[in-house]
C-alpha cells in the first residue's frame, strides 16, 4: 500500500488537473453504463418495443456513434496538433457532450432519445481524443504510465459520488414526491454540472507544450499531414500491429461496458441489482488501476496488458451462460478488476511509442479503436441476438475480439 499511495503523493499541480478530467467525464461513463439504458428501456417499453429488439437498438446507436467518431476523429485529432487548436476544440467537443447529458430527459419519443444520446457521446468520445494526446503535454515518458493509470483510477471512484445522488433519485423518486421524469432530469443534470466543473482546472491551466506551428492553411494542410501519416504507418509496424491488436481488445472491453445494463436488463434481472453491481465494478476498478500503475515499475507493460486481455477473454465465456442476479455480481467484480488496467496501460504504451508532436493526430486513429470503438462488437451482439434470437449467443461473440486482440498484440511486441 506504500507503493500505491506514492504514485498519488508525486503528482504535479497539472498531472492532478488533467486527471480530474478523467473524474468529470467518467460519471457520463458510468450513467451510459447504467441508467441511461434502463431509462431508454422505459421509453421503449412505452412504445410497445420487444426486450430483443430493445437490446438491437441500444447497440445501433452505440454502433453509429462510432461509426461518426471514426470519420471525424482522425481529421480533428490532426488539426488539433496545430499550435493553439487543442484547447478550444477539446473544449467545443465536451460542452457538446455536457450540454447533450442535461437534456437527455427531455424527450419522450425513443428515437428522439436515441438521437441526443448519440449526439452527446459523439461530443464525450471526441474530447477524450484531445484528452487523452494531453497526456504528453501535462506529465514525462517514464511517469506516464502512473499518471494514466491515476486518472482511470481516480474516474473510476469520483464518478461515484454524481451516480449515488442520481441512484438515489432513480430509486426513491416517488418516496421524496417526484416524478420519474423529473428524477430523471435532475439526475441528468447534476451529472453534466459535475462534468463541467471537473473539467474547469484543466482549462485554465493547460498549455499545449508539443504541435506543430500554424500553416498558411492549417485544416487543408492537417487532411495532408493525416494522408502523409497513414501512409507511413504502413512503415511503423509496431504502432500498426498495437492498433490493429487495440481495435480487437479494447473493443471487447467497450462492448462488454456499453452492453452489460442493457443485457442484463433484458433478460429480466433486478434493475436495482444491476445498478448496485455495476456501481461495485467503480469501487473494485479504483484500487486495482491504481494497482496495474505500481506494477507497470515492475514488470513491463505489454506483460501486463496480455493478462488483463487473457482475463478479458474469462469474463466474455462466463457471460455466455450468464442468467442470474449473482452472476451477474461476479461478472462486475471481475470486470473492475481489470477495466481500469488496461485502458490505462494501453493509453501510456500507446503515448511512449507515437511521435510526441502528432499526439492528437495519432490519439485521433487510437481513438478510432478506443472509447466509445464497440462498432464491431456492438454491431455483431446486435446482429447475432436478432437473427438467433438468444441474447447468450450474441455475448459470446465478445470472446472472439479478445482472442484475435491478443495474436496481434503478441505480434508487435516483438517488433522493435
Amino acid at each position: 500500500m506504500k507503493g500505491l499511495r506514492g504514485i498519488m503523493s508525486n503528482l504535479t499541480k497539472l498531472e492532478k488537473y488533467w486527471i480530474l478530467y478523467d473524474v468529470g467525464n467518467s460519471a457520463f461513463t458510468l450513467m451510459v453504463a447504467t441508467i441511461v439504458p434502463i431509462y431508454f428501456n422505459y421509453l421503449a417499453g412505452l412504445a410497445n418495443i420487444s426486450e430483443t429488439d430493445y437490446l438491437a437498438y441500444w447497440g445501433y446507436a452505440a454502433s453509429l456513434t462510432t461509426l461518426i467518431v471514426a470519420i471525424i476523429g482522425p481529421v480533428l485529432g490532426t488539426i488539433v496538433d496545430t499550435k493553439g487548436y487543442k484547447k478550444p476544440i477539446f473544449t467545443i467537443s465536451m460542452m457538446v457532450g455536457v450540454i447533450g447529458l442535461a437534456i437527455l430527459s427531455v424527450p419522450t419519443s425513443w428515437i428522439v432519445f436515441l438521437t441526443i444520446f448519440v449526439i452527446a457521446k459523439v461530443g464525450y468520445s471526441a474530447s477524450l481524443i484531445f484528452y487523452d494526446s494531453m497526456l504528453l503535454d501535462v506529465t514525462t515518458e517514464e511517469r506516464m504510465d502512473n499518471v494514466s493509470s491515476a486518472g482511470y483510477a481516480w474516474g473510476y471512484i469520483g464518478s461515484c459520488i454524481p451516480f449515488v445522488l442520481a441512484l438515489a433519485l432513480v430509486l426513491m423518486y416517488d418516496s421524496i414526491g417526484l416524478s420519474f421524469n423529473v428524477a430523471m432530469a435532475i439526475a441528468f443534470l447534476i451529472n453534466a454540472i459535475w462534468w463541467l466543473g471537473m473539467t474547469l482546472p484543466l482549462l485554465k491551466n493547460y498549455e499545449q507544450k508539443h504541435y506543430i506551428d500554424r500553416p498558411k492553411h492549417p485544416i487543408k494542410e492537417s487532411f495532408g499531414r493525416l494522408a502523409h501519416s497513414l501512409s507511413e504507418l504502413k512503415e511503423d509496424k509496431k504502432v500498426l500491429l498495437f492498433l490493429i491488436a487495440f481495435f480487437f481488445y479494447i473493443d471487447g472491453v467497450y462492448t462488454i461496458i456499453d452492453m452489460a445494463t442493457a443485457y442484463g436488463s433484458a433478460l429480466g434481472l433486478d434493475t436495482t441489482g444491476l445498478l448496485l453491481a455495476l456501481l461495485t465494478t467503480q469501487i473494485v476498478a479504483f484500487p486495482f488501476a491504481l494497482l496495474f500503475g505500481y506494477l507497470s515499475k515492475k514488470y513491463k507493460t505489454d506483460l501486463l496488458i496480455q493478462i488483463c486481455i487473457i482475463a478479458y477473454t474469462g469474463i466474455a465465456l462466463f457471460a455466455i451462460q450468464l442468467d442470474q442476479q449473482w452472476e451477474f455480481w461476479v461478472l462486475a467484480v471481475c470486470v473492475g478488476m481489470f477495466q481500469g488496467g488496461i485502458q490505462a496501460l494501453s493509453r501510456s504504451y500507446f503515448a511512449k511509442i507515437i511521435p510526441p508532436e502528432k499526439s492528437g493526430e495519432y490519439f485521433g486513429l487510437f481513438d478510432i479503436c478506443g472509447k466509445g470503438a464497440s462498432f464491431l462488437g456492438t454491431s455483431l451482439v446486435s446482429i447475432v441476438t436478432q437473427l438467433t434470437g438468444h441474447m447468450n449467443l450474441g455475448v459470446g461473440v465478445i470472446s472472439v475480439m479478445f482472442i484475435i486482440g491478443i495474436f496481434f498484440f503478441r505480434r508487435q511486441a516483438g517488433v522493435e
